[in-house]
């Protein structure tokens, strides 16, 4: 399955009580459609006790049930607690964006993107020797008015 069909048909499942399972949201899911894959991630310190980081993903076989899943689930209650259903994003990529490990300028894509053409480039040099004259007087023109506010007619 292409990467932009996965991701509309997975779900993001969010404000999950502890006690919630895989199997627990297969059986909360599965009359929406066909599941293919259910993830409840892990917490990224391995000394929680935390069986997951409170939310999950369940993907289904067809997108339709994924959007049937959202309208149907979306503010309802498992375990006490109102969920939150709502379209997966796609993951990034840790190398991607902010808070990534390599320099912006590095990133694919991203001179492309930012890159400025030689007509650009001249005319901002063009632009900085002019702007390193000596600055015109600002006072200069003014010498015949000797009266503040408007002109009288």
């Amino acid at each position: 399955m292409a990467d932009t069909a996965r991701v509309k048909s997975t779900v993001y499942v969010g404000n999950l009580d502890n006690a919630v399972t895989a199997s627990t949201l297969h059986a909360a899911f599965v009359p929406f459609g066909e599941i293919v894959d259910i993830s409840l991630p892990k917490p990224e310190a391995p000394s929680s006790t935390d069986p997951h980081r409170g939310f999950g993903y369940v993907e289904f076989e067809e997108a339709g049930d994924a959007k049937e899943a959202m309208d149907n689930m979306d503010q309802s209650e498992l375990y006490g607690r109102v969920i939150k259903v709502a379209p997966a994003k796609p993951q990034k990529e840790q190398n991607e964006g902010l808070g990534s490990r390599t320099a912006v300028w590095e990133q694919e894509g991203w001179l492309a993107k930012h890159a400025v053409s030689e007509e650009d480039r001249l005319a901002t040099e063009k632009d900085r020797a002019r702007s390193t004259s000596p600055p015109l007087d600002p006072m200069q023109g003014l010498e015949g008015l000797d009266v503040a506010g408007p002109k009288p007619e």
